[in-house]
């Protein structure tokens, strides 16, 4: 059976990237409050208030033409959970499945499975997790929903880079070393890791002269959201938060 085509961002027209929204149902609702298409970054889903919702909103930006999504780490692990291949669900996963019916669970499934891991536009590139300089040259792999094990650059992409070292929240220490490798012209933008100390948008600039543009500030865990407009040629015009 051939696999569902991807989304694609539109050419030629103003986006409105949007962080990490963990079931924030109220601050999605007005980041998509907007005529720009939106470009969400993954982890719609967990710990919030309202996952369900989150998943009906964005679900209606797709069908309506006005947005896509990224394949962030709880987007995957929800529908491996959906699918049956988790057996030992996370809390915040768990309280996720609870709030959907077969109906919304099988519409959700159906867009996390063609999710991109990473999509590029210009001078932009978009990633839930962590950049590679090979995913330049290569197109995201599929993500194996019914089983196995998450590598490569699929893993990066979900995940970042990992130090091999834990924090004390139990997490694994994600490293920023791969920002330095970020080509001379190139902005990548994520979420995944909540870099900000300010509350807004993290940027770090990159030895080889790219940078990069980190906007999980905390929605749904106690933070709020971020997202940044761009012009069609991936120029940065203004940041808002949410």
């Amino acid at each position: 059976m051939t696999p569902p085509a991807a989304p694609a961002i539109p050419p030629g027209v103003p986006l409105r990237v949007v962080g990490d929204v963990h079931g924030d149902v109220r601050a999605f609702g007005h980041a998509v409050a907007t005529d720009r298409f939106v470009v969400q970054l993954g982890d719609l889903v967990d710990y919030g208030p309202d996952s369900a919702g989150v998943l009906r909103l964005m679900l209606r930006l797709i069908a309506e033409g006005r947005g896509l999504f990224l394949l962030g780490n709880h987007d995957f692990r929800l529908a491996r959970a959906l699918r049956g291949r988790s057996p030992h669900l996370a809390p915040e996963t768990a309280a996720t499945l609870d709030e959907l019916d077969p109906a919304l669970a099988d519409r959700a499934l159906a867009e996390i499975a063609r999710a991109p891991a990473w999509l590029r536009v210009g001078a932009a590139f978009f990633v839930h997790g962590g950049f590679h300089d090979a995913m330049l040259m290569a197109p995201p792999p599929p993500a194996p929903f019914a089983g196995g094990r998450v590598s490569g650059l699929l893993a990066r992409a979900l995940y970042g880079e990992p130090t091999g070292r834990m924090q004390p929240d139990g997490f694994p220490e994600r490293s920023l070393r791969w920002v330095d490798r970020i080509p001379a012209g190139l902005t990548v933008y994520c979420g995944h890791d909540r870099r900000s100390a300010d509350g807004r948008p993290y940027i770090r600039a990159a030895a080889s002269g790219g940078r990069a543009v980190f906007l999980d500030t905390g929605a749904g865990k106690g933070g709020h959201l971020s997202w940044i407009d761009l012009s069609p040629a991936g120029m940065e015009l203004s940041p808002e938060l949410g």
